[in-house]
């Protein structure tokens, strides 16, 4: 049974058991009818109280039936509330732990509400582009001041019950958990007779404080969420509880949640929720696969990757070990460690108390005898093979039996790298993106030997230290970089058509992404795709690629760090300006090809960039390097700066139907350098 009932002399006691936090799916809701009909029979009853088991009351739709019939299959959750609506006995909802969602909007439709400490209360379906559609926008506003409700409901925060416990959400707030389900016992024999038996739905909503409130508001919202329709949903369902009586209100609400739920961005939110949840299935590794124990972790390297890399396990209170040879380099990283934690002291995100325990837990050292015990040790040193052959064969010579040896190689063959040493199935690849204690993602790249228990350990990992893992296979590049190579081809193939870099950054920056190829590229450092395009072309001299970059790189424009690459930069400032000098490279290349340059629109720019990526993520899928397509649109998502309303490349391509994306590619192959769009 997914929920069921026992009876307490006047009291009927119903508690929601659908693990792991109480998913109110078909069967949930069907038990709970149900077990409230029958307790509105008996006459012995007197009042009923709903609980959850376990640490949640409910977390709101059932995850396991999400997007299928059942999510919408009689009694749906609006029907469930109805029935309470209608009810002749007071429900007392004991919420007992996480309360999200229709879980919330259960809660709410009872009669009373009595919680105890620190528990989660939440309407979060606004990050699924949805907003609360079982009258969660019309009652909370009728207990809690609106623009807490605008703060829950239009950006899904999610809100302790402590904050509040002085509220008209809870009519009991028990700080002592022990006695949160005697304490509503007692509360509900008090009220068993009151009559009427008050409804939230009966209660005036909360005017704002401003009579401006909704629309600054909206104008914030302007500012970060353009894309995204449902905030301003969710504003238009609250501003509803206030301008029309209860019953218009739910249809309001209602009309606006069937639109929501038809949007390309929420479709897209959707899809990306159950793609996150798709990455941690690992082909061949048992979910009960033993782990190896990991208490201390190794980084080889104090640039910028390697002080990232360390602050993300101490930032989870692991100790780690930081190895660098040269003393100035190891120096510089820990005072780059420093200055980032100071900075989030400063801006709010940490106490010094927690900078000075993070920075005590990362050590400096300078030989590898050091780390011999570390349980993971991971290098971040050139991309290199040599180097990296190097630092392996160390790894081999001084690291302890069961230690995990992980390279932070974002192209090269991890194969070739696990044969440097006598032990390749405890070699792994830990990919992560600059800033690496920023960025979300980690590709874990899976060498032909890797044993299963050190792919499960490190995906395990990755949640500890709040990283979205995605497991790819051996190729260059793995998955993304793989396909950025196509991308970075074709806006370069752009430039020699007749575009200019601002041209293609401005389109595809339209299209959703953060920042454009170029503007990416001389953040990043122009120097390093230029190094990895020499080590390409070595190994394949008949590869195709536009030689603009290179030209570039020739005369030092390295991107922001040399204050010149696709666009000049002025000294402390980011802001790229269009460079004549640039604008006048780029055409001579192009007479020199013998390209005659012409208009490009938008359109196309955006069309070829993006079906560059999705096309490489099919060919990415025929050779077995991504286990699903939807863990290619996590990895750009994450990692790339996908826009997140266009669901990843993958999701994309499929929604605009592969038929048509290949008659596209048909035509670009007719086009400049075609023969790039079937290597």
């Amino acid at each position: 049974m997914t929920a069921s009932m026992q009876i307490n002399g006047s009291l009927a006691i119903i508690t929601i058991d659908n693990p792991p936090v109480n998913g109110l799916g078909h069967a949930t809701r069907s038990a709970i009818a149900e077990c409230l009909k029958t307790a509105e029979a008996n006459s012995e009853v007197m009042a009923i109280l709903l609980t959850g088991s376990g640490k949640a009351f409910s977390g709101g739709a059932d995850i396991k039936e999400f997007g299928t019939e059942k999510t919408f299959a009689q009694p749906s959750l609006p029907a469930l509330i109805e029935q309470m609506d209608a009810y002749t006995k007071p429900i007392v909802a004991v919420i007992n732990g996480v309360c999200m969602g229709g879980g919330l909007e259960l809660a709410l439709a009872c009669h009373y509400r009595v919680a105890g400490s620190g528990l989660q209360i939440a309407l979060p379906e606004v990050k699924l582009g949805l907003l609360p559609g079982a009258g969660g926008t019309q009652r909370l506003p009728r207990l809690l001041d609106i623009e807490t409700c605008a703060s829950m409901i239009s950006a899904g925060q999610i809100v302790l019950s402590d904050k509040l416990a002085q509220s008209a959400l809870f009519d009991i707030y028990e700080s002592d958990s022990q006695n949160l389900l005697a304490s509503a016992e007692d509360f509900a024999r008090s009220i068993a007779d009151v009559r009427p038996i008050p409804r939230v739905r009966d209660r005036p909503a909360n005017a704002p404080t401003t009579t401006d409130f909704f629309a600054v508001t909206r104008s914030a919202l302007m500012k970060k969420s353009k894309h995204f329709p449902a905030p301003f949903g969710c504003l238009d369902a609250l501003e509803a509880s206030l301008t029309q009586n209860f019953e218009d209100g739910i249809k309001t609400e209602r009309a606006i949640f069937q639109r929501l739920l038809q949007s390309p961005e929420s479709l897209a939110l959707r899809h990306i929720f159950m793609a996150e949840r798709a990455t941690g299935k690992i082909a061949g590794v048992d979910v009960n696969t033993p782990l190896r124990d990991i208490k201390s972790v190794a980084v080889i390297g104090a640039g910028t990757m390697g002080a990232g890399i360390a602050m993300n396990f101490a930032s989870a209170g692991m100790p780690v070990q930081i190895l660098d040879l040269q003393a100035a380099s190891l120096e510089k990283g820990l005072e780059r460690i420093r200055s980032n934690y100071q900075s989030a002291v400063s801006k709010g995100k940490l106490t010094q108390e927690q900078c000075e325990q993070r920075c005590k837990l990362i050590v400096g050292v300078d030989n590898y005898a050091a780390i011999a015990q570390a349980d993971l040790v991971i290098e971040a040193v050139f991309e290199e093979m040599q180097i990296k052959q190097s630092v392996f064969e160390q790894f081999d010579q001084v690291m302890k039996a069961g230690a995990i040896l992980a390279s932070n190689t974002s192209t090269l063959d991890l194969n070739q790298i696990a044969r440097f040493t006598k032990r390749p199935s405890d070699v792994i690849g830990l990919h992560f993106f600059s800033p690496a204690n920023i960025m979300e993602l980690l590709e874990i790249v899976r060498g032909e030997q890797t044993a299963a228990d050190v792919l499960a350990t490190c995906a395990a990992l990755a949640k500890k230290i709040k990283k979205t893992a995605v497991v790819a296979g051996v190729c260059d590049g793995f998955i993304g970089n793989r396909m950025l190579e196509q991308y970075t081809k074709q806006a370069a193939f752009l430039l020699e058509e007749g575009c200019t870099p601002q041209q293609v950054d401005r389109a595809i920056e339209a299209f959703g992404f953060a920042m454009g190829p170029f503007r990416m590229s001389d953040l990043a450092g122009n120097d390093i795709s230029w190094a990895i395009r020499k080590r390409r072309h070595a190994a394949n001299p008949q590869a195709i690629y536009s030689k603009l970059g290179d030209l570039l790189c020739e005369q030092g424009r390295f991107g922001q760090k040399t204050q010149a690459g696709w666009y000049d930069y002025q000294a402390n400032d980011r802001t790229a300006h269009p460079s004549e000098l640039v604008h006048q490279i780029i055409k001579q290349h192009a007479q020199t090809l013998g390209v005659t340059q012409r208009q490009i629109n938008d359109e196309e720019i955006v069309q070829r960039l993006v079906l560059a990526l999705a096309n490489e993520g099919r060919k990415i899928l025929r050779d077995g390097i991504a286990a699903r397509a939807s863990d290619i649109d996590i990895v750009y998502l994450k990692g790339y700066g996908f826009p997140l309303h266009r669901g990843g490349p993958m999701f994309y391509a499929n929604n605009l139907d592969w038929d048509k994306v290949d008659g596209l590619l048909q035509q670009f192959q007719q086009g400049h350098q075609g023969g790039t769009w079937l290597l």
